[in-house]
């Protein structure tokens, strides 16, 4: 009857043990931050851990009181059964294996729902070491302050992000990832990156006559936007749209560029970050901005280029897919 009672308290002081064990890892592990993320989406079990985790020092305290007793207690009880080296060996092995190794190791698994699991057992260790872990508490306040919480800097961010396309039971998808990516380059990559070299954009100069057959040309070329420059390629006049060229009559002598309705618009410099271009583009209401380096018009960037670039891949429109297949026939 003896031994059975000394197993019944040491499995308990062991038990003990072994919760206080995992609880103060698991506790430690948690950032005030990730749970404030976590109770926003609607995460009660970070609701739950959130004020143990903010008063840290009191909980540590608490937890940290609560093990020396169980292990203190249990010394003592197998103390009066052995002879105090076999004591020394037993607890030392029970309380190494079964009240640190093992209960860390599981509760680090998943530290959130463990210490959710046992917050009421946490708020009694706190009530019930009330006396010594406050004063504790305020002492360890004082020696250490609170820091401020810390930002990931865009490269963690970027390996955040890596990580859910790498690993299974993300619940991101890859466009998902991929415009995330994207997102986060824009402050690193210059428009020259993603603008049409000036070769390859098709302007129109202010003395042009536009008729029926530059109608056509116009169409041909597909584009919804046409910037107008000078010869010197030093100035843009604005753009034209080709939508409100439907309402013009070109028949006979036709229309010249500069008598036409031009939107106006402003040059962007070449070593301008991506993040900017998209505030520019906000901000001017426009799809389409001339590119000048030094003084000169070096090309164009478009809105789509932008987003292009963001979500990682080409937009094709149907204009693209007729030129595509005019090449290929």
């Amino acid at each position: 009857m003896n031994l059975l009672l000394l197993f019944v308290e040491v499995v308990l002081l062991v038990g003990i043990s072994a919760i206080c064990s995992g609880l103060n890892v698991a506790v430690m592990s948690l950032s005030i931050k990730d749970l404030n993320r976590k109770i926003q989406a609607g995460n009660r079990s970070a609701r739950l851990v959130l004020p143990l985790r903010k008063n840290i020092h009191l909980t540590l305290a608490s937890i940290l009181l609560t093990n020396v007793a169980a292990v203190s207690i249990s010394s003592l009880v197998l103390d009066g059964a052995f002879n105090g080296l076999v004591a020394v060996i037993i607890s030392t092995l029970l309380f190494v294996v079964f009240g640190e190794m093992f209960p860390q190791a599981l509760f680090t698994r998943d530290s959130l729902a463990f210490t959710a699991r046992f917050v009421p057992l946490l708020r009694f260790m706190i009530f019930f070491t009330y006396p010594v872990s406050k004063p504790l508490q305020i002492l360890l306040d004082k020696l250490f302050e609170k820091r401020g919480s810390t930002l990931e800097t865009r490269h963690e961010l970027g390996v955040i992000i890596k990580e859910h396309a790498e690993l299974e039971g993300s619940e991101l998808d890859d466009d998902e990832i991929e415009i995330m990516k994207g997102a986060l380059s824009l402050s690193e990559k210059r428009v020259r990156d993603i603008m049409t070299n000036f070769g390859d954009v098709y302007y129109m100069l202010p003395e042009v006559v536009i008729d029926t057959g530059k109608i056509d040309e116009i169409k041909s070329h597909g584009h919804s936007r046409i910037p107008v420059f000078n010869r010197k390629r030093t100035k843009c006049f604005g753009l034209i749209l080709l939508k409100e060229l439907v309402d013009h009559d070109f028949n006979g002598s036709g229309t010249k560029v500069s008598d036409l309705h031009l939107h106006q618009v402003e040059n962007i410099g070449s070593m301008t970050a991506l993040d900017t271009l998209l505030r520019k583009f906000i901000s001017l209401h426009t799809h389409l901005l001339p590119v000048e380096r030094d003084g000169k018009i070096v090309g164009i960037v478009t809105i789509e280029d932008l987003f292009e670039e963001i979500i990682g891949q080409e937009i094709e429109d149907e204009s693209d897919k007729r030129k595509s297949l005019a090449s290929n026939s």
